[in-house]
C-alpha cells in the first residue's frame, strides 16, 4: 500500500477493519482449502499479507513487529492455512527464496505463493537420510537448460495438493556430501513426479512418498548457488522452527483484544486484575521476541506458548 500506518495504534486498527469481514469473506466455502486461498488473496490485496517483504514484491517493507501485531489480532479469526496444506509455502519456502533466491525467482513465485494460488511442499527426507540428511542420494544432473531430477523424498506432508516443492538434491557426488548439495524449486504436476500416501492406524494419511524418475526442472529454478544448498537448507529450517513457533500464525490467546474486554467491563482497575494482565502482556512479548530469533529460541517459544495458554 501506498500509505503504510507509521503507528503501530493505526496499524491495528486497519488489521480490525480487515479481520471484521472475514465471516462475510468466506461465507459459504466449505472446503478448508479453497477457505484459506480466498482467505490469504483477500489478505495480499488488502496489503496484509507481506508485511515484512519488499514493496516490489506486493509488501510494505515493515519490521517484524507488525506481523506480530497482525497475528494477535488475527487469533481465531483466520481460516487455518497451515492445516490446508499452505503453511509450508507460507512460512518456509516463500521467506528462502525471499531471502536466498534470484531476482528472477523471487518475480515468479512470492506473488502467487503469498495469495495462495499456489500451494508448496518441503522435499528433503529420504529413506536412508533422515536425522543424516547430508547423506541424501537424490541427485539433479544439468542437462542443458535443465535440471533431471531422480530419487525418493518420504514423510512429506502436502505433497498430495502442492504445486511446487522446495527439494534438497545431489549435484556434485564427487565432493565432501555437504558441499555436493543444491536447493531446486520442483514443479510437483508433472509426469516424473509419482505421490503416495502414507497410510496410519487410523485410515488417515498426513504424509507421503514422492518418488521422483528423471522429472524436469527449468535450469534457473535454483535457490542459491550451485552446491550451496546445505547452508540454505538449514536457513529453511530456522524458518520452519519460527513458524511452529508462532503457531503457523495463530496466537493462543489473543492479548489485545482481553486488555480491551477487561477495560470495557471496567474490572482493569482491580489489582489482581491488573496482574494478570501485565504478566499475558509480558508473555505475549516473549513469545514474540525469542520468535524473531533463529537456533534453539523458536523451540523455547513453543514451551512459552503452552504456558500462555493455560
Amino acid at each position: 500500500m501506498d500509505d503504510a500506518p507509521t503507528t503501530e495504534a493505526a496499524f491495528r486498527t486497519e488489521a480490525r477493519a480487515f479481520l471484521e469481514g472475514v465471516p462475510d469473506l468466506l461465507d459459504g466455502i466449505d472446503q478448508p482449502l479453497e477457505r484459506a486461498r480466498r482467505y490469504l488473496g483477500a489478505r495480499f490485496d488488502a496489503g496484509l499479507g507481506a508485511l515484512d517483504y519488499a514493496v516490489e514484491y506486493g509488501g510494505r517493507g515493515l519490521d517484524r513487529g507488525f506481523v506480530d501485531i497482525f497475528r494477535d489480532e488475527a487469533s481465531g479469526r483466520e481460516p487455518g492455512g497451515n492445516d490446508a496444506g499452505l503453511g509450508i509455502g507460507i512460512g518456509m519456502c516463500l521467506p528462502t527464496i525471499r531471502d536466498h533466491g534470484s531476482d528472477a525467482l523471487k518475480d515468479r513465485f512470492l506473488r502467487p505463493g503469498l495469495r495462495g494460488e499456489e500451494v508448496w511442499c518441503q522435499l528433503y527426507s529420504e529413506p536412508g537420510a533422515g536425522s543424516d540428511l547430508a547423506g541424501l542420494t537424490t541427485r539433479a544432473e544439468r542437462d542443458g537448460d535443465e535440471w533431471i531430477v531422480t530419487g525418493q523424498k518420504v514423510w512429506t506432508s502436502g505433497a498430495e495438493v502442492s504445486d511446487l516443492g522446495i527439494l534438497l538434491a545431489r549435484t556434485d557426488p564427487d565432493v565432501p556430501k555437504h558441499r555436493g548439495i543444491s536447493m531446486l524449486v520442483l514443479p510437483m504436476r508433472q509426469p516424473g513426479v509419482e505421490i503416495r500416501p502414507l497410510m496410519q492406524m487410523t485410515g488417515v494419511s498426513q504424509f507421503n512418498e514422492v518418488f521422483i524418475d528423471e522429472a524436469r526442472i527449468p535450469a534457473g529454478w535454483i535457490v542459491g548457488e550451485e552446491g550451496g544448498g546445505w547452508q540454505i537448507a538449514v536457513a529453511l529450517l530456522a524458518h520452519e522452527r519460527a513458524s511452529i513457533g508462532a503457531g503457523g500464525g495463530r496466537q493462543p490467546i489473543p492479548t489485545a483484544r482481553i486488555i480491551d474486554l477487561a477495560h470495557r467491563r471496567a474490572v482493569s482497575a482491580d489489582p489482581r486484575v491488573r496482574q494478570d494482565l501485565a504478566r499475558l502482556h509480558t508473555g505475549t512479548k516473549i513469545i514474540e521476541w525469542l520468535n524473531r530469533r533463529d537456533g534453539i529460541h523458536p523451540s523455547v517459544t513453543k514451551l512459552w506458548r503452552t504456558r500462555q495458554g493455560r
